[in-house]
């Protein structure tokens, strides 16, 4: 059985725990969790295709053994000390570490969406994200919406009136279709969204009439499950979203590896 620091060369190119999760050594523990948080996300078992099941597996194991350590202060003192992990190499096959993961993250319910999209809103996080939809999308609203969590086409003059001051200054590029976009596509736009709310709608009154059959039927259980299936396209919303900031976690690593490479090859 590989040793943690030869699995995480092996997985990682690193036999540094900190490189493991892209951080810092003076990484707070907030840093650290969050850190182990994105990348599991991009390497969790049941978010892989069925060919990169087994690495992911693997991979999966060690950056729960990563975040063990890094996360326990007297395990991080030791390692930082003494460059050893001070566990049992047979503990990365012997542990659950997917319960381990979600001993670490509590259950997104949809108070914390709901919470967590009013501090969004408005916020410098929300700015930073508009601002790099704007330049990757070229000025497309489309990519800007889809892009940007929480957004919709009756958030386009906000969206816009928060981008102007950027443009304004020179910051970000002047990109026409963005700033004389077609009315008809403006249009096409929101009779698509307009579209989508609607079948929403429609799904939610079947679910209503679900909820009434299913008291009379079948009592309070059936309508908790209502409620919950109801509640699941929001937690998936949300796990879109961790989903797409792990992505761009995992692209600026990437960019990192290459740059390391051709740094390589040319001495």
């Amino acid at each position: 059985m590989p040793s943690l620091l030869d699995s995480c060369e092996k997985f990682f190119d690193t036999r540094d725990l900190y490189a493991v999760l892209n951080i810092k050594k003076d990484a707070s523990d907030k840093q650290v969790r969050k850190a182990y948080h994105k990348l599991s996300l991009v390497v969790h078992p049941d978010r892989v295709d069925e060919k990169k099941k087994l690495e992911a597996t693997e991979k999966f194991k060690v950056l729960g053994h990563v975040h063990s350590i890094l996360s326990d202060a007297d395990k991080r003192q030791i390692y930082d000390e003494t460059g050893d992990c001070g566990e049992d190499s047979d503990e990365l096959s012997d542990r659950d570490w997917s319960d381990y993961w979600r001993s670490c993250f509590k259950e997104i319910t949809v108070k914390d969406i709901t919470d967590y999209e009013q501090q969004y809103k408005g916020s410098a996080e929300e700015l930073q994200d508009l601002k790099n939809a704007y330049i990757h999308g070229k000025g497309s609203m489309d990519w800007i919406l889809e892009a940007v969590p929480f957004t919709n086409t009756e958030e386009e003059d906000r969206l816009r009136e928060r981008l102007k001051p950027l443009m304004d200054s020179g910051e970000i590029p002047v990109y026409k279709k963005f700033t004389n976009e077609n009315p008809k596509k403006v249009a096409a736009r929101k009779r698509r969204y307009e579209k989508e709310a609607k079948e929403a709608e429609e799904l939610a009154a079947e679910l209503e009439l679900d909820t009434k059959k299913s008291v009379e039927d079948d009592g309070e259980g059936s309508l908790m499950a209502v409620i919950k299936a109801r509640q699941g396209q929001r937690l998936q919303d949300s796990e879109n979203f961790l989903d797409r900031l792990a992505e761009k976690y995992m692209a600026k690593a990437s960019k990192g590896t290459k740059k390391k490479s051709s740094t390589k090859s040319k001495k």
